[in-house]
């Protein structure tokens, strides 16, 4: 706690010095995911926004790469092909990922080795919602939800042709990546087209995969004996210089219309596809042959053993979505915004050649938001948001069985200006059903009631404070409930390869509630801002999965287990207009964020993002752009029970691109990034597989892009 407090001393001081130099000019940006606030300015809700020159720049393979150097969100990656976003040390369940305000509907949630079927790459923005503006999309993101914001419906009448093809490519893990968009209209109809498609190979690193000392430290956490650690390690092969099996092969389409009738009216559809083949490192699964037990011989064990070395996941989504704005359709109605998305996902879990588990999730969701003037304030957005969702886990090893699940959640949120100051509230119930396929639990139901209120006061021209108080509950996932749930004993357990553990539900859990405040401190000036939050969760039966410290058949048992807990953090984020120096302008942003977390009981909460501090130096003019960036991030040594401690890293980034105009106002731009210069281990505390797979050595990564 005492470091936290010297951290929001420092960056308090920070903002302050620096504040002398800024200039007058706007830097605002529209925000997409809240209907009832235009400007990121107008809200005292902890909002993160990234687009134009600045996404194209972060864009990554993964979203939660995409946005790991931003203040208060880290990334958790299970190798190169699975990055998820982690909010303020939240994930899974708690950290929600959408694509054009509805939800992603994979699995990605359920495991940590399941990606997030979400392209960065193809979007538009990215807005990040933590604290109350969740409640616009479930009460149970108490992490934050992140939106990815594409044109694949255009919202916007189109008159001509427009587009852009880039390709880039990146030595780290040899990767081709090449992106198009097209779009096009009459004024009155539009229509999109777009995809990507990137292969990689083995990803390249620093040193060794496996972090062998880790996994000494962390069997003896374990109580294991050095003959079992010594037979473990002759079972798994130690890989220098690369990453075996995390090579991937990724395509996405997207096609989609719009149709546009008077002022501000439309309606679209659009259908995607994506395909993404990725590979898990190596020893962080077991295989059990009990065919040995029945008399084969020792070829055909070797046969199977070598055939089964690997695991990797073959995974297909296809999406439809249809959505309509109405300006003013009643009297009392300002806007009406509607949503309708169904979604097919299914994802093999392949050994070898066989299929071990097949995961597949059909989803129907809808939401409709009325937009009016609030009887008791100004502005106001009354909503519904229903999903029915249908999911299975098959296979030799499905750990979880079939699982129906109907929510139901009723939103409102209203604001007041008052002078200098704007406040908010808000409010959400959620009705929830877990129906199982299995005689061993029942259906389950559960009522959320989440509710949020803040304030924020203008006390000069460019500063602002604003504080928010909320109240978030969210039911307990499928798989927290009845994972291996018609077990009758540990010797009935299924493991789940791809993460070589065994995870046990508990159908007897209750709801999660979270009561957060957040106190935020805010200033703009010209083109130059900076900020820095506080925030504190107090949770009520936290759901966690914990490491119990027990094995079945040396395969280590984890329980989804409740417990109080407690999370405290501050984040700050800032860019200062230094100067206008030859053709361009020279900018300095600063960045930092720290969280706490810890058990009631059971100590400090596993796979938190340690201590962060990061600064950029940025030039921009209007052909050429150039940057260098560090982070460095502290020990994390608050690793929680049986688990282990993870190294500090301070890593380096350089980046520069050059824009060459061409007719017709089109444009050509070639860019270039040169990462993690220092070629850093750097392995993140916040992955289950830190000890089996760091991040990305020093790489090069160019590409060029059309633009017309």
């Amino acid at each position: 706690m005492k470091r936290l407090l010297s951290i929001a001393v420092a960056a308090t001081s920070a903002n302050l010095s620096l504040s002398a130099i800024a200039e007058d000019q706007s830097m605002e940006h529209v925000i997409v995911s809240v209907p009832i606030h235009k400007q990121e300015a107008d809200t005292a809700l902890p909002i993160t926004i990234i687009t134009g020159d600045e996404l194209r720049r972060q864009a990554a393979s993964t979203i939660g790469e995409t946005l790991s150097n931003r203040a208060g969100i880290a990334n958790s990656t299970y190798g190169p092909g699975v990055g998820r976003p982690v909010i303020r040390g939240q994930q899974g369940p708690r950290a929600i990922p959408l694509q054009n305000n509805v939800l992603s509907a994979d699995v990605s949630s359920l495991s940590p080795d399941h990606a997030v079927t979400v392209e960065a790459l193809l979007a538009d923005s990215i807005e990040v919602l933590r604290g109350p503006a969740t409640l616009l999309y479930g009460g149970g993101a108490i992490g934050g939800v992140v939106n990815v914001i594409d044109n694949r419906i255009p919202r916007s009448p189109i008159d001509g042709f427009q587009g852009a093809v880039e390709y880039r490519y990146n030595d780290a893990a040899d990767m081709d990546n090449t992106t198009a968009r097209i779009e096009g209209g009459n004024g009155r109809f539009a229509f999109h087209f777009s995809g990507t498609h990137r292969e990689t190979d083995d990803l390249d690193i620093p040193g060794f995969a496996i972090d062998e000392d880790a996994l000494e430290a962390q069997e003896e956490l374990l109580g294991h004996h050095e003959e079992d650690h010594d037979e473990h390690e002759e079972e798994v092969e130690n890989t220098h210089g690369s990453i075996a099996n995390t090579d991937s092969d990724t395509d996405a389409i997207t096609g989609g219309f719009s149709v546009h009738f008077g002022d501000g009216n439309m309606a679209g559809f659009s259908v995607s596809h994506m395909d993404n083949q990725y590979g898990l490192p190596p020893g962080t699964h077991e295989h059990h042959h009990e065919e040995d037990e029945h008399g084969h011989d020792d070829d055909d064990h070797d046969e199977r053993e070598e055939a089964e070395e690997f695991i990797r996941i073959d995974m297909e989504q296809t999406r439809y979505d249809a959505m309509l704005h109405l300006q003013q359709p009643a009297e009392w109605i300002d806007t009406l915004r509607g949503f309708l998305t169904y979604t097919d996902y299914e994802h093999k879990e392949l050994e070898g050649s066989e299929v071990g588990t097949l995961f597949t999730r059909e989803t129907w969701e809808t939401r409709v938001e009325v937009i009016y003037d609030a009887q008791f304030g100004n502005e106001a957005v009354f909503g519904l948001q229903a999903r029915v969702d249908e999911f299975e886990a098959t296979g030799a090893e499905g750990y979880v069985p079939k699982t129906d699940s109907t929510e139901v959640g009723l939103f409102l949120i209203e604001d007041f200006y008052r002078d200098a100051w704007t406040y908010e509230a808000g409010l959400r119930v959620d009705l929830v059903e877990r129906d199982p396929d299995t005689q061993s639990a029942s259906k389950q139901d559960f009522t959320n009631i989440s509710a949020s209120g803040s304030a924020l006061w203008q006390f000069t021209e460019n500063w602002q404070l604003g504080a928010s108080l909320s109240r978030s509950a969210r039911a307990p996932a499928a798989e927290e409930l009845f994972s291996n749930i018609e077990a009758n004993d540990p010797e009935g357990f299924i493991a789940h390869p791809a993460t070589g553990v065994i995870e046990v539900g508990n159908a007897d859990l209750d709801e999660e509630v979270s009561l957060n405040l957040d106190l935020a401190l805010q200033w703009h000036s010209g083109r130059s801002r900076a900020e820095i939050s506080l925030f504190y969760n107090n949770f009520e039966d936290y759901i966690f999965l914990t490491n119990s410290g027990e094995d079945v058949d040396d395969v280590p048992v984890y329980l989804y287990q409740q417990e109080d807990a407690k999370f405290v953090g501050i984040e700050f984020e800032s860019s200062f207009h230094l100067t206008d120096w030859g053709a361009g302008s020279l900018f300095l942003d600063i960045h930092g964020d720290a969280i706490s977390g810890e058990f009631d009981k059971s100590g400090d909460v596993p796979r938190l993002p340690p201590l962060r501090i990061g600064g950029k130096l940025s030039w921009s003019g209007d052909a050429f752009s150039t940057w260098v960036s560090v982070l460095d991030a502290s020990d994390q040594k608050d690793s929680g029970n049986f688990e282990t401690e993870t190294d500090g890293y301070t890593r380096w980034d350089l980046g520069a691109d050059y824009r060459f105009p061409m007719a017709n106002d089109s444009e050509l731009l070639v860019f270039m990034k040169w990462k993690n210069i220092g070629d850093e281990e750097i392995r993140l505390s916040t992955s289950f597989l830190r000890n089996y797979a760091p991040s990305a050595g020093e790489s090069v990564e160019a590409g060029v892009r059309y633009t017309f």
